[in-house]
């Protein structure tokens, strides 16, 4: 039986590997070795990133239900706690865009919640 040897998949790996490294600055976008290290640095950055931005998301959104709830006369806890008591599932995101969009609509959602509290 013939022998075989690896050269190709070697060369395939190490090419996928340089690709993903193409834009690095110096010898981590030419050299195998530097640039294998590189690509999965910055590949745990991206995993890490990815889980920082829903974090990062979701202060901004609270931030800004915050500060057009105390314009209402309400903080954000008593808020979140009236929408809950009087069955509005409006999600964060959802509430953050009508309190930046409609403050109209978010002074109706606000008076809802306040009349639930009592």
């Amino acid at each position: 039986m013939a022998r075989v040897k690896g050269a190709m998949m070697t060369r395939k790996r190490r090419n996928k590997i340089l690709k993903l490294a193409k834009g690095y600055w110096g010898a981590k976008s030419k050299h195998f070795k530097m640039a294998k290290q590189a690509v999965m640095k910055s590949g745990n950055y991206a995993y890490i990133g990815r889980k920082q931005k829903k974090r990062d998301f979701r202060a901004l959104w609270i931030t800004r239900i915050s500060a057009q709830a105390k314009v209402n006369g309400i903080n954000y806890s008593q808020l979140m706690h009236g929408l809950k008591l009087a069955g509005i599932n409006l999600n964060r995101k959802m509430l953050s865009e009508i309190a930046v969009s409609d403050k109209e609509a978010f002074a109706a959602i606000v008076a809802k919640a306040k009349e639930a509290l009592k």
